[in-house]
């Protein structure tokens, strides 16, 4: 027990120097500060701080009075647009917790998080009423049903529910006193992995790590004040890395888009002054892709902050030709999004090429408000040697990791065990501590007796000028057990690169039981929030 000191008696905590933290303090504080300045544009839309607030407020107050309070589920499937945003604040105004809802899905899996998640009330726009209708019937809950019928939207959709958002708001006071939670471990929102139907991982995010992450996200990524930010990243993809919240607490603007086009991403860049924006490696593609017709200058230098694989070198010097000043981080579901970041030195300026584009690949170091970040054996959990090339687990510990998987304590167990965040991801920790993936642990491929990782095997791959997309996994092979398999795409004007050109091309960098043994040229297959699919890659290596 550990002894009490002078500190520790007459200080106790109360009302006055202790409040639970909440990301939804900043929305408030902001509406008051800047009332006036725009909070959201979509379209022809603009919509102030003071307005945006009351809304929210008007939407806490109407699913409070149809008995939503602390622990409901109030599942959203919605684009980019504005009540997305709304939902982020006025759902857990009444202690209620946010499920949104992954919009590339099918039925059946969407269903079956409508069940696990017990939700209450599911918010839905019209478009996606051909998915929803089909979800509903299957799924055992019956949540009310509120339809969003957007402006900007021109297709048809169906009707699904007794109340349409607007009117919903409408019923609700827009000077609601809402409360902070009673409790800053109190769940905030709820995200699902991709995985089975039948054996869905929710992962429950705290109002403490939200708040936390909402502010890291302000250090990290250098907001300043007053930023202007394009949704291209999903808002349903860990709430959108916690930026939903993120631009309340410098008084931000959001600019939401529908459809992420190349033409809309520059139209809102250079009509509206965009400073900054989000997204994976394939919004980075489709901008630098575009043609001349559906590209615009853009009127400033913009920051854009990219998750995942880390980008070819080309791709970042098309980038920065372009104007845009790149940021890489990394992270999972778990840790609220990116918890890592490439913190760039100015003396990596001077470096060679090459160098700087090792500097490059790495993912980095942890973010301001994760506490501990290393990379682990596994079993033993020790760290491995800051070598470089000793491989081991990386592991996340901090307030912004998840309370959890919802209904799994078989799961979570295994995920926390040993007091770290398992990530499932193999990776080597550098001399300077920055470190690098090598792998998911369930995507190395063992030839032969020998680790392979898929990661470096496509860097080398990406290094190719005619390369436009890669994706590797391990092919049974009678003799290695695994041989190295290479899916590709080409870039336009290449189309007679050959494989046996790919094959010699990895031979210059790589160790030959590394190289692809199979090269095939195909479109690659993306999952739901963007990556390859490597299970769809791995059955059809097997069917080649």
């Amino acid at each position: 027990m550990t002894a009490k000191t002078i500190y520790d008696h007459g200080l106790d905590r109360n009302p006055a120097n202790f409040q639970p933290l909440t990301p939804l303090t900043f929305l408030e504080r902001t509406a008051t500060v800047f009332p006036d300045h725009v909070a959201v544009i979509y379209g022809s839309l603009r919509r102030s701080y003071r307005d945006f607030y009351a809304r929210t407020r008007r939407l806490a107050s109407a699913l409070a009075a149809r008995g939503i309070g602390r622990g409901d589920t109030v599942a959203v499937m919605l684009p980019n647009t504005p009540p997305l945003i709304e939902c982020h604040y006025g759902v857990p105004m009444t202690g209620a917790v946010l499920n949104t809802l992954n919009t590339r899905l099918d039925a059946a899996m969407i269903a079956s998080f409508l069940d696990h998640g017990e939700a209450k009330v599911l918010i839905t726009d019209r478009e996606f009423a051909r998915v929803i209708k089909p979800a509903l019937a299957h799924a055992k809950v019956r949540p009310l049903v509120i339809d969003y019928d957007d402006p900007e939207f021109s297709g048809e959709g169906e009707r699904l529910g007794s109340l349409d958002y607007e009117a919903f708001l409408a019923s609700g006071d827009p000077a609601h006193a809402w409360s902070l939670p009673g409790n800053e471990r109190d769940a905030i929102t709820l995200n699902y992995t991709s995985g089975t139907t039948g054996d869905p991982k929710g992962v429950v995010y705290d109002h403490r790590g939200a708040c936390l992450q909402a502010v890291g996200n302000v250090v990290t990524t250098g907001l300043g004040k007053h930023p202007v930010y394009l949704w291209t990243l999903p808002m349903f993809h860990c709430n959108g890395w916690c930026f939903s919240w993120t631009l309340s607490v410098v008084a931000g603007t959001h600019v939401c888009l529908r459809q992420v086009r190349a033409k809309a991403v520059y139209d809102a860049i250079a009509d509206h002054g965009v400073t900054h924006l989000c997204g994976a490696p394939v919004v980075m593609q489709l901008l630098l892709n575009a043609p001349a017709a559906e590209r615009r200058a853009l009127p400033h230098p913009v920051s854009f902050v990219v998750g995942g694989a880390p980008p070819p070198e080309a791709v970042l010097a098309g980038m920065a030709e372009a104007g845009f000043d790149v940021t890489h981080v990394y992270g999972l579901t778990e840790t609220y999004g990116p918890a890592v970041v490439n913190e760039w030195h100015a003396d990596w300026d001077a470096l060679t090429k090459p160098e700087q584009a090792a500097r490059k690949a790495r993912q980095g170091v942890r973010y301001p408000p994760l506490e501990a970040l290393d990379v682990l054996d596994p079993k033993t959990m020790r760290p491995v040697p800051a070598d470089g090339q000793t491989v081991g687990e990386v592991m996340f510990r901090g307030n912004v990791v998840m309370r959890g998987y919802l209904k799994n304590p078989k799961a979570t167990e295994e995920a926390f065990r040993g007091g770290w965040f398992h990530s499932g991801d193999l990776g080597v920790k550098h001399p300077d501590g920055y470190l690098q993936l090598k792998d998911r642990l369930k995507d190395t491929i063992i030839s032969g007796g020998e680790n392979i990782w898929s990661i470096e095997v496509e860097e080398a791959l990406f290094k190719h000028p005619a390369v436009a997309d890669a994706g590797v996994v391990g092919k049974p092979d009678e003799k290695w057990g695994e041989a190295v398999c290479a899916f590709v795409e080409r870039k336009n004007g290449f189309e007679m690169v050959s494989a046996e050109e790919l094959i010699d091309w990895c031979r210059q960098s790589l160790a030959s039981y590394k190289v692809p043994k199979h090269v095939f040229f195909t479109k690659l297959p993306k999952n739901s929030t963007g990556k390859t699919n490597k299970v769809q890659l791995r059955e059809m290596g097997k069917a080649l």
